[in-house]
This record gives structure tokens, C-alpha cells and sequence, in this order.
């Protein structure tokens, strides 16, 4: 293992940029379903508009307001770890790691890192900064390419405490969503000393079987099942990733609108309430073919499922944020499974990817968990 930590700026070849262009116009689309729906998949006529809009799409401007922001890489568990540093003025800043989702990236906390850097230009106090560090993950993005197998949450959380106190923080806390949520818990599991806490969008906790687990539930908890049960009867990319992820990669690997329909997450998580805008959507799925990540990607899924790791009690400190139209975490059954929840909050809108949806609600609630 290397301590060093390396500038690193990102510069994609104008020749890559050139490849996806001539893809774009070659794209060869599969007949659409009768009504064209979201019901079996993302729909064809959604495909077209967006491959419309991604032939006049501006990597380069992504790429600059990206290295805005102090990047670097240094090797750590043997893996090379790309992350955005960004430092606040204000002395005694709070150490933050944002960790990103899946199918999402870096580029899911562009919106939030001015605000939490530098709160008084955007209406926050100044004892509400934080210096702000945001991880790729090992296979997305930059942090690339992967080395070895066994890259779970747990393994991942590791690493970030490895990389917080490499940069000098002795006392950090972690944001997530989605996969970046469960590598929070993970490290509340592990809790290291300075741990501040996790904020989550979710903890992902479910029934065990136990009938008194539905004791005192009401229509807000049986209103979560649902979207549960919801989500699960169109979340096949779960069984795919879990069980298949190389097979998967092939096609993504060669194909960018196959990036683009496996990305619909951003469009069908909220069963049409998301406002993930197209831009945004075209922002990921650019990065991902760029650096042909979304084998690796999906590659979590499968580690997760066959890690055989024991479900275990998180007693560091926790804070949960539930957006509407988002997967809705039952307290109890969290409270089961994490014994040190200290905030819980409740937002009228947004949804899975509130940090690019609702960026100002989820930095108002960071401020109001650490302060």
C-alpha cells in the first residue's frame, strides 16, 4: 500500500468523446412495446428523445465544473481510490465524505458541495461548513480498474476511514444514498474512533417474519410495504446484477444506449415523480460509458449477495432523511437493526436521488444532524 496521494484532473481523449458521437447516430433501437410504456422497461420513445438530446450534449462543460474541484487518487486495500477534496475556509469545519448511489457517481453532489463549503454565500452560518470529500467508489468512475473481487460495503467503508485519515481528519462523518446509505451504515457498524455519524437516505431494513413486527403499524407503514413490494416486482436489474453482472457488461460495454436504458433508475424509481432533469440523467450515463464502469458497478450486487456476511446491530450513531416519493424506511424495523438513531426527518418532496433533485433540503438536513 502506498500512502501518496496524486493530483489527478479529469481529461477524456477527444477521440472517445468522437467514438460515442458516431455510436449515437448509429443507434439501432428494438421495436417498441405496444403503448410504449414504462410498464416493461424503459420505453423506446424515451430512448430516441434522450439519444436526440445526447448527440448535441456537452461533456466538456461536466468535465470542467468536475475539476473545479481539487481531484486526486491514491491506492488503498490495494485499489486505486479517485475523490474530489474540497477544503472550507471557515477554521473548524466539520469533515464530511459523500458517498454516491447506484446508478450514480461524483456527479450526483455537485449541487451540494458550494452550499456545504461555503454556507454563508449560500444562506446558511458559518459553523455550518464542512470540508468535503467525495469518494468514487472502487469500479465507477475513475477509481479504476478494479484489481480484485470481494468489493462489498463493508470492504468499501473500510477504505473511506482509510482515506479520511489519510487526508488528516481524526473525526469525519458520512452522507449516502442508495449503495453510498448502506456504505454509511456500514461504517456505523464499524464506528471508528472520531466517527461523527452516517446520514442516510435509507436504512434498508425489512420484515423478518415475526407477526409482532407489524404490531402498531399504520397506513404510513403499510404504505412503505407497498412501495416495497412496488419496487420489487420492477427491480429486475437486482437479479441480473446479483447473479449475472459480466453478462450484463458485455452489452453495456459496447452499447451507450444500453447505458442509458440500464440507467432508468433516475427516470422509474418514483414510478413518474422523479426530478432527475435529462441533463442529469445524460451527465451519468456519459460518465459511466466513458469509463466503461457499469460492469464493475453492477458487480456490487453480486458481491453483496454472496458475501455471506451476518446481519448485524449498527450502534454508531445514525441520522435518516425520508423523501416522498423515495423507498420509505420503517422506523421500527430500523430501530431493530440500528440501535443509535438520533435524527429522523421527513421531506414533502423528492425522491431517490434527492441530492440532485432536492440538493437544498438534503444540506439543510446535514446541517441540522451535525450540528
Amino acid at each position: 500500500m502506498t500512502a501518496q496521494i496524486t493530483p489527478f484532473k479529469i481529461d477524456v481523449p477527444q477521440a472517445d468523446l468522437d467514438d460515442l458521437q458516431a455510436r449515437l447516430e448509429r443507434t439501432r433501437f428494438a421495436p417498441a412495446v405496444p403503448g410504449d410504456s414504462w410498464e416493461y422497461g424503459t420505453p423506446e420513445s424515451y430512448l430516441r428523445d434522450m439519444v436526440e438530446q445526447w448527440k448535441s450534449y456537452d461533456w466538456r462543460a461536466t468535465e470542467a465544473r468536475i475539476n473545479e474541484h481539487a481531484g486526486h487518487v491514491t491506492e488503498i486495500d490495494g485499489q486505486r481510490i479517485h475523490f474530489l477534496h474540497v477544503r472550507s475556509e471557515v477554521e473548524g469545519a466539520t469533515p464530511l465524505l459523500l458517498a454516491h448511489t447506484y446508478p450514480g457517481s461524483i456527479i450526483d453532489f455537485l449541487d451540494m458541495i458550494g452550499p456545504l463549503v461555503d454556507p454563508v454565500a449560500h444562506g446558511g452560518r458559518a459553523e455550518d461548513a464542512f470540508h468535503v470529500v467525495v469518494p468514487s467508489m472502487p469500479g465507477f468512475g475513475w477509481s479504476t480498474p478494479v484489481v480484485d473481487t470481494g468489493w462489498t460495503m463493508k470492504r468499501v467503508a473500510a477504505a473511506y476511514d482509510v482515506l479520511m485519515r489519510r487526508l488528516g481528519y481524526d473525526a469525519y462523518g458520512v452522507h449516502g444514498s442508495d449503495g453510498g446509505a448502506m456504505v454509511g451504515r456500514e461504517l456505523a457498524v464499524l464506528n471508528p474512533e472520531g466517527f461523527l455519524g452516517a446520514h442516510v437516505l435509507h436504512l434498508f431494513s425489512f420484515p423478518s417474519g415475526d407477526p409482532s413486527e407489524f404490531e402498531g403499524f399504520g397506513p404510513e407503514e403499510y404504505a412503505a410495504l407497498e412501495h416495497m413490494q412496488w419496487f420489487q416486482s420492477v427491480g429486475g436489474y437486482n437479479s441480473m446484477n446479483g447473479t449475472r453482472p459480466q453478462t450484463v457488461a458485455a452489452g453495456l460495454a459496447d452499447s451507450p444506449v444500453a447505458v442509458l436504458a440500464y440507467s432508468e433508475l433516475f427516470e422509474s424509481f418514483g414510478n413518474g415523480t422523479s426530478l432527475v432533469t435529462p441533463e442529469q440523467v445524460l451527465a451519468q450515463a456519459t460518465l459511466y460509458w466513458l469509463t466503461n464502469t457499469y460492469g464493475s458497478a453492477a458487480r456490487y450486487h453480486y458481491e453483496e449477495q454472496h458475501s455471506g456476511a451476518e446481519q448485524v446491530v449498527s450502534q454508531g450513531r445514525i441520522g435518516v432523511a425520508v423523501f416522498k416519493d423515495d423507498f420509505q424506511t420503517i422506523r421500527s424495523l430500523a430501530e431493530r437493526d440500528n440501535a443509535n438513531i438520533q435524527h429522523w426527518s421527513r421531506f414533502p418532496s423528492g425522491g431517490h436521488f434527492a441530492a440532485m433533485e432536492v440538493p437544498q433540503d438534503v444540506v439543510g438536513d446535514l446541517r441540522a444532524f451535525f450540528a
